[in-house]
């Protein structure tokens, strides 16, 4: 499993293994995985925070405030974050005077919000949980779940939660990394078992339908390699704007219901595993030295694909305090600090979260500066 970093190397003989598929349902056009892992096992002790990047802290800030002015929310008004992690995105609700609840499962992510003030309910979101919520809270104007709806085997159970929490005059508000982009840039590091769906909008929109919900609007966001921020309403709609037409004319002209398409990407992504493999042996074989940078999920999922062991990359680096001192699920790669980079000096960095590399190369300006280099894996592999 991606997030299942392992403490210390008598854990590697014991290390757990699912079959990792995808497949495309060519009824709805849903792409997803058909093993689905314990959400109990998934996310009750988690490893992943949003509060680490600068990139997320400026884009949750503008998030905020898009929702807040769309809704014109007021200090009566109540938000409500499913997946909420540490609280990052709650946090710039509050500054903007709105009342918060966060829903947060893993227990250990669910204690760091509270302690920065934000109150945090330690549950799975179901609908049971959604009436539970509205009787003691009331109805909320705006819930927002991001990256989290792939997380969800009943998706509609989910939906049909958020319908029953949401004032009529509210919105549901999702993210979640869009399949054209998917497809098109080789993202397949996506791929792992917490992500049970991979969502074009022709396949949520029959969701959304069957759940009683409406999408009444859709904007293309930069974050994790390229997403969709979703609004549905509970109140019936005959359309949504102009933008919900237009991307699904998109996604039927790109063919992401069409298998042979997918058949496709499944080529191209072996390609891309061939030309990164030679690439760091080229370079092992000039006697580079080469350290990863990074500790995401994402990264992991590449690292085992393309059978990227510590022999080939000796260690990788991370700012998540969780993380660093553990070892890379599968191919048991130590993770360190950052600033053993300072230390080590490797002529290459692998950027396994390759979704905040400008980010990356701007904290390491002076590695680069001193004659580091950056490869950037996909769609592919590049070197800065």
């Amino acid at each position: 499993m991606a997030n299942a970093f392992l403490g210390k190397e008598s854990e590697f003989a014991t290390e757990k293994q699912f079959p990792l598929d995808l497949y495309l349902c060519e009824t709805c056009g849903l792409v997803q995985l058909l093993d689905v892992i314990d959400p109990e096992t998934l996310f009750r002790n988690y490893v992943y925070v949003t509060g680490t990047s600068t990139t997320m802290a400026a884009h949750n800030k503008a998030y905020a405030a898009t929702v807040t002015e769309r809704l014109g929310l007021g200090k009566d008004d109540l938000v409500v974050e499913v997946a909420s992690n540490d609280g990052s995105l709650l946090r710039y609700f509050d500054s903007h005077g709105v009342r918060t609840l966060g829903i947060e499962p893993a227990r250990n992510i669910a204690r760091i919000a509270r302690e920065a003030g934000i109150a945090t309910v330690e549950e799975f979101f179901t609908s049971t949980l959604a009436r539970e919520l509205r009787d003691a809270y009331g109805s909320a104007r705006a819930i927002i779940a991001n990256n989290v709806l792939a997380h969800v085997d009943d998706t509609r159970d989910f939906l049909f939660g958020a319908r029953t929490l949401l004032a009529p005059d509210g919105l549901l508000v999702v993210e979640v990394p869009w399949l054209g982009k998917l497809v098109a840039n080789l993202e397949y590091d996506t791929v792992y078992h917490e992500h049970l769906c991979y969502f074009s909008l022709t396949a949520l929109s029959q969701i959304y339908s069957a759940a009683g919900l409406s999408v009444v609007d859709v904007e293309h966001v930069s974050v994790h390699g390229g997403s969709l921020r979703v609004y549905a309403s509970p109140a019936p709609r005959e359309s949504g704007t102009a933008s919900v037409a237009n991307l699904l004319a998109e996604e039927a002209a790109a063919g992401l219901r069409n298998p042979s398409r997918l058949e496709r990407f499944a080529r191209d992504v072996s390609r891309q595993r061939s030309e990164l493999r030679a690439l760091l042996e080229s370079l092992k074989g000039d006697g580079k030295t080469i350290a990863g940078y990074g500790a995401p999920a994402k990264g992991n999922t590449l690292l085992q694909y393309c059978n990227i062991t510590s022999t080939m990359l000796p260690y990788t680096v991370d700012r998540n305090s969780l993380k660093v001192g553990c070892f890379t699920p599968g191919t048991h790669i130590p993770v360190l600090p950052v600033d053993t980079l300072a230390v080590r000096r490797p002529d290459y960095l692998l950027i396994l979260a390759w979704n905040f590399a400008d980010e990356i190369m701007g904290q390491q300006a002076e590695y680069r500066a001193a004659g580091g280099r950056f490869i950037v894996p996909l769609p592919v592999p590049r070197i800065i």
